[in-house]
């Protein structure tokens, strides 16, 4: 393994080792000191760090959490506090390093309490998402500001803030019950979606895909399927979704790094596990009988995947779900999707027409993908000179280098 490969392999595992360690501090020490909480996470990653240079021990997670144990015992020694959880009866005891370890419920439980608590409803829904990135996905501060595109220094004001409101509620929240997830739940699952959102649409985030957040995504989803307060028809609605479009990652930048757009993307590198595992996810959402927005856009996305071409997609069943989809979530992007659809059944003109008639449409001037697609359906109507003043102002509008490559690629068909 390659210097890069491993420090690679050290940040993955750091990081997701990091909230669950963090999850179960705050468990035993309390919600109000999740700050400690972070300290001690801090410490016992540099302490690996230092001890790991030559080579990884037996038992990687069992020798964090060995040391995470022992650093509470020198906090507590040094502040002399006895809470009601760490007595001097109940302190964790002394343990070796190389001690294995086993993964337990309890860490479950742990994570699923630290992520409903991160979705306060004090909390704005990127609050609620900044917040989980953080305690329950172990991302540092600079790495959320990256992802929301925010100074550091103010990121780290903003993450303090929501911490003070977690804090300040005094417990965490408890989800053992289905009555009791019930209420955060909503929350929960639109964290998790726009997490998913940022690392695939690159919707908040300077890179095309960041895969990392995807399966940061998934898993914290598939933590809530597999707990029974929590599991539901719509969380696996949403494991469909992710998994779906999760499988068409490996298709999404060409060898030059510029994206590519879902009609011009080689099917055959598509994941073929990922589909199965979100074809299997959505049947299982069937169950109830309840259709929620997660449950439309699955099923859209199923129809994509599932279809051998462009040519040989079934439009006008992807149309018909875009306005079910649209009737439930009213927004810009909602009816671009439809618009789109509905041009491949009725030509690129009503297409148009229709882009151009969106509620709200003002909303869309700084989402790269609407001058794509005004760009795109003008080439096909055959007007050169109004696509290329569409992927103009894409390209003025693109995020990242992968876009701008893509619009770039645009550009040269209308003027050839």
């Amino acid at each position: 393994m390659s210097k890069a490969d491993a420090g690679q392999v050290l940040a993955t595992l750091f990081r997701r080792q990091s909230g669950r360690m963090t999850a179960a501090l705050v468990r035993m020490l309390g919600v109000g000191r999740i700050d400690l909480a972070e300290d001690i996470v801090q410490e016992t990653l540099l302490a690996a760090l230092q001890a790991w240079h030559t080579e990884l021990p037996r038992d990687p997670e069992g020798w964090l959490f060995a040391v995470m144990r022992n650093r509470v015992r020198d906090a507590f020694r040094r502040e002399r506090v006895r809470s009601r959880v760490l007595d001097a009866d109940t302190l964790p005891e002394e343990t070796e390093a190389e001690a294995p370890r086993e993964e337990t419920a309890d860490e479950s439980a742990d994570l699923l309490r630290m992520m409903f608590s991160c979705c306060h409803p004090a909390l704005t829904d990127d609050g609620r998402t900044v917040l989980i990135l953080r305690l329950v996905c172990g991302f540092g501060t600079g790495e959320v500001a990256c992802a929301f595109l925010a100074d550091r220094a103010a990121m780290e004001k903003r993450i303090a803030r929501a911490k003070r409101i977690i804090a300040d509620d005094g417990q965490l929240f408890e989800v053992s019950t289905r009555e009791q997830a019930r209420e955060r739940m909503p929350a929960v699952l639109t964290a998790i979606y726009l997490m998913f959102d940022a690392g695939y649409h690159g919707s908040v985030v300077p890179e095309p895909v960041r895969a990392d957040l995807c399966a940061d995504a998934i898993r914290l989803a598939t933590l809530l399927a597999a707990s029974p307060a929590t599991a539901s028809a719509e969380v696996d609605a949403l494991l469909a979704l992710m998994y779906l479009h999760a499988a068409r990652m490996p298709a999404r930048l060409d060898a030059r790094g510029a994206l590519v757009p879902l009609e011009h993307q080689d099917r055959s590198l598509w994941d073929a596990e990922l589909i199965t595992r979100g074809m299997e996810h959505l049947g299982a959402s069937a169950r109830g009988g309840e259709v929620t927005t997660y449950h439309l856009e699955a099923g859209i996305a199923a129809l994509h995947v599932m279809s051998p071409s462009v040519e040989a997609t079934p439009w006008g069943k992807i149309a018909d779900l875009y306005e079910r989809l649209y009737a439930r979530k009213p927004t810009p992007v909602v009816a671009l999707g439809r618009a789109i659809a509905r041009a491949q059944v009725d030509g690129p003109a009503r297409g148009i027409d229709a882009i151009l008639a969106i509620p709200g449409r003002e909303r869309l001037e700084d989402y790269p993908f609407y001058w794509a697609a005004l760009g795109d359906l003008s080439l096909r109507a055959g007007d050169r000179g109004r696509a290329l003043v569409w992927f103009q102002r894409g390209s003025k509008a693109a995020r990242n280098d992968a876009e701008r490559a893509m619009f770039a690629r645009r550009i040269l068909e209308c003027v050839d």
